[in-house]
């Protein structure tokens, strides 16, 4: 072979070696649909929305990572499955509602300087969020601290993850405008997301705790705003996770379903939604423990405990909402043993 055969040779082989190194330093992403991303340097969840579309950086309020929740600033270092997490799926909006529970701490806080504040979360269909003042709100104070969250989200503040010492395997410490929070996460990454809420109920008067909901959209929101034909009413704080999953299922068979998950006396939330709502369903520890629901209708006839199947189906007959219940007393749904 001539020196000119064998240095075009060299120069070939040291070309491959080149691109073989840059292929073993690429990161590689799997989206969800099985395609592949390849990047030649580590980026955020929020950089590869963007990479895949502006309209999907936008909406992402976080991201699955080898199936694990983080938030949009997380840094992808290595090769990983991810999808892009957003609102319309159930865990990009619980996400939204835990982070409207911050945003609501910051209008207490910047409205009530001395407020002491607790803690709060996502819970059901929204959120809420727990603190102390020294002159204790009334519901009439609700709509001046719903348009400070507004006035907030339209300001569009940061939401950012900071460095702590761990503590908690629960728990993180967030920056919302000055101050830091120990909560859950993630969070979403700016409050610009949080669009469509509204707050509703506060309770309590030396510790007070407001409930909100929170939504996707504003159309959801008015859906929400419709009188419902069933209440899902809880017993305890407990039993917050089993009546939200219960009303998920009635809605998921067609029943305009909401729930009640406030931490106020059931004979409360009864005597309240027995003025409005057609049919109560409500749940203690025995429910949830058996996986049965107690029903009873809004003028006091007990229909006893039912299985979640059975219930669907019975709410489903025709005519049940609209006969009225002392009309349809009659008609009892199967009920459990349990």
């Amino acid at each position: 072979m001539t020196a000119a055969g064998t240095a075009s040779m060299v120069k070939t082989l040291a070309h491959v070696i080149e691109i073989a190194e840059n292929n073993i330093n690429m990161i590689q992403i799997t989206l969800p649909d099985g395609s592949l991303r390849e990047y030649d340097q580590p980026l955020t969840v929020h950089e590869l929305a963007a990479s895949i579309g502006s309209g999907l950086a936008s909406a992402a309020v976080a991201g699955r990572v080898d199936g694990m929740l983080v938030d949009c600033e997380h840094m992808i270092q290595a090769n990983a499955r991810v999808s892009i997490v957003t609102p319309k799926e159930p865990a990009g909006l619980e996400i939204l509602r835990r982070s409207c529970a911050l945003m609501l701490a910051m209008a207490l806080k910047q409205l009530h300087p001395t407020a002491q504040l607790r803690a709060g979360s996502e819970l059901g269909d929204g959120f809420y969020y727990e603190f102390v003042v020294e002159q204790p709100l009334l519901p009439v104070d609700l709509p001046l601290i719903e348009a400070r969250m507004q006035a907030l989200a339209a300001t569009n503040h940061s939401i950012r993850r900071q460095e702590m010492a761990r503590t908690s395997k629960a728990l993180s410490l967030y920056r919302l405008g000055d101050t830091d929070y120990l909560t859950t996460g993630p969070q979403v990454p700016a409050t610009r997301v949080l669009q469509a809420f509204a707050l509703d109920h506060i309770s309590g008067t030396l510790q007070q705790r407001i409930y909100g909901t929170c939504w996707s959209s504003h159309q959801e929101l008015q859906d929400w705003r419709i009188p419902p034909q069933v209440m899902v009413v809880s017993m305890h704080d407990r039993q917050a996770t089993y009546a939200q999953s219960v009303t998920e299922t009635l809605r998921q068979s067609g029943i305009r379903a909401s729930a009640d998950l406030r931490n106020e006396k059931v004979h409360y939330k009864l005597r309240e939604h027995s003025q409005t709502v057609p049919y109560l369903v409500v749940i203690g520890e025995r429910e949830e423990a058996g996986g049965f629901v107690s029903v009873r209708s809004r003028n006091g006839a007990n229909f006893g405990r039912m299985e979640i199947e059975a219930l669907c189906q019975w709410f489903n007959q025709p005519g049940i909402f609209a006969a009225g219940a002392d009309a349809i007393a009659s008609k009892r749904a199967p009920t459990s043993d349990a």
